[in-house]
């Protein structure tokens, strides 16, 4: 085989560095030639930045690897191996209007939850699908490794309507997950002995555990970790959070019934008041989430500026979404050493879960081959969990129809099944300000907001 050539789209992003790391830890295991990162005229400043910064990452590591840094995203992908996707459109001041305006109507404003989340992907999905045009044409072989999100949104888009078989998707979060397990089970910082399986959608997942001995411990690390009273919850808790997810306690009782351990993001559905109570504190704070990011993300880009710096700065595991950039380099890997990776990846259901349409896509623990991603059965949900998943799953496919034609009902559909926007007319006025909002990334709803805004709908910064 040649040497690999791997392109980046969001090359300018902040976790860059991450993902030269990630490449040079494993250059053994992978003949890089070229890597090539894309973004957009928006971008340029960020990029040139932070492609600057990754070509002395590779020059002081001894790889005589060709670091290209490029706004023509179609001499990029010319004969590509593998293209990663880490783009935000938009940039963060569209994530800072998903969580602001949702705030103003006194509901959740997440980046992937709720409306905010929705609007990530109505931005997202219709680039997603020009990017596989691209591929289709000038490298039909090559992989697509997506941790652009909403994630799994976005993967089920490649796959179901962009047609491109060969997408996994990925998140970060089960990788926390599954230190945080291990540290409560007594294990050293760094050992992996538990035994995973995860099951759901992207930021909407459970899992259960066992340890070497073949006995599942799923119901003591729920003590472990969940119970009031527990003296490992705080400290691991602490040290395993999500960054962007307030460390809220769930309520005990229900994560002892469910059986499996939640995802942070589950705070979202289980303690939906508490999460809105913060969430809207830090509205009237002008400290939501987007707007911590934008200051931290501006200090990274200076300490990217120095010419002295080639090594990923400790400061970016503050910035969140540490180990995505890794992650996708791990399956990169994987599949191309044929390694057989254990990995919890975004990828076709295929009778994984048996609750879910076999060809939609879910987050679930996987084998990573040659020929990509082989999930662990998983079988049925209990009628708790049964029930939230099914709902979301349909709101997930009714957000990609919506992003995928521009259809305006399919939009007010989506708005009305999530469970963390409150339906109604004040739901559908607040789905036609964000839709003015963003209009200048949303060419699918053009007539759609030219039409809201003939009628005098306005959106006013809150």
């Amino acid at each position: 085989m040649g040497k690999l050539k791997i392109v980046t789209i969001g090359g300018g992003s902040s976790y860059t560095p991450e993902l030269i790391e990630g490449f040079i830890n494993r250059q053994d295991r992978m003949d890089i030639g070229e890597l090539w990162l894309v973004d957009i005229e928006m971008g340029r400043e960020k990029l040139e930045i932070v492609g600057a910064m990754a070509q002395r990452m590779v020059k002081a590591a001894g790889l005589d690897w060709d670091v290209n840094l490029t706004l023509d995203r179609r001499e990029a992908l010319k004969d590509a191996d593998f293209v990663t996707t880490q783009f935000r459109v938009g940039q963060l001041d569209a994530r800072i209007r998903d969580e602001r305006i949702p705030a103003k109507y006194g509901l959740i404003g997440q980046e992937t939850n709720g409306a905010g989340g929705i609007f990530k992907a109505f931005r997202t999905i219709p680039v997603i699908l020009d990017i596989i045009k691209d591929m289709e044409e000038l490298c039909p072989d090559a992989w697509l490794i997506n941790f652009t999100n909403p994630a799994g949104m976005v993967t089920e888009a490649a796959i179901k309507v962009g047609g491109w078989k060969r997408t996994i998707g990925l998140c970060n979060v089960p990788i926390g997950s599954t230190k945080l397990n291990n540290m409560a089970m007594g294990y050293e910082e760094g050992e992996e002995k538990l035994f995973h399986k995860y099951a759901g959608l992207n930021h909407f997942h459970w899992h259960r555990a066992w340890d070497v001995d073949g006995k599942e411990v799923t119901d003591t690390l729920i003590d472990r970790i969940y119970h009031p009273e527990s003296e490992f919850a705080k400290v691991l808790a602490e040290k395993f959070g999500v960054a962007n997810i307030k460390n809220k306690i769930f309520v005990y009782e229900q994560i002892k019934d469910l059986g499996m351990l939640p995802c942070a993001y589950h705070r979202y559905y289980y303690i939906t008041k508490e999460m809105l109570t913060e969430n809207l504190e830090e509205y009237a704070k002008n400290e939501t989430r987007a707007e911590v990011v934008k200051k931290t993300e501006a200090e990274l880009f200076e300490l990217y500026k120095d010419p002295a710096l080639d090594y990923k700065p400790e400061q970016l595991t503050k910035r969140g979404g540490t180990h995505y950039s890794d992650a996708a380099c791990e399956i990169i890997a994987s599949i191309h050493n044929d390694a057989r990776k254990e990995m919890v990846v975004s990828t076709q259901n295929n009778g994984t879960i048996t609750d879910l349409p076999y060809d939609c896509v879910v987050e679930v623990s996987a084998v990573i081959t040659a020929h990509g991603a082989e999930p662990y059965n998983w079988g049925k949900f209990e009628p708790a969990a049964r029930g939230q998943l099914q709902l979301m799953k349909a709101m997930e496919e009714t957000v990609i129809a919506a992003a995928s034609t521009g259809d305006y009902n399919k939009a007010v559909q989506a708005f009305t099944i999530n469970p963390l926007i409150t339906s109604g007319y004040e739901a559908k006025a607040m789905l036609d300000e964000m839709l003015v909002a963003n209009k200048d990334y949303l060419p699918q709803f053009a007539a759609v907001i030219s039409k809201l805004e003939a009628e005098g709908v306005v959106y006013i910064p809150a």
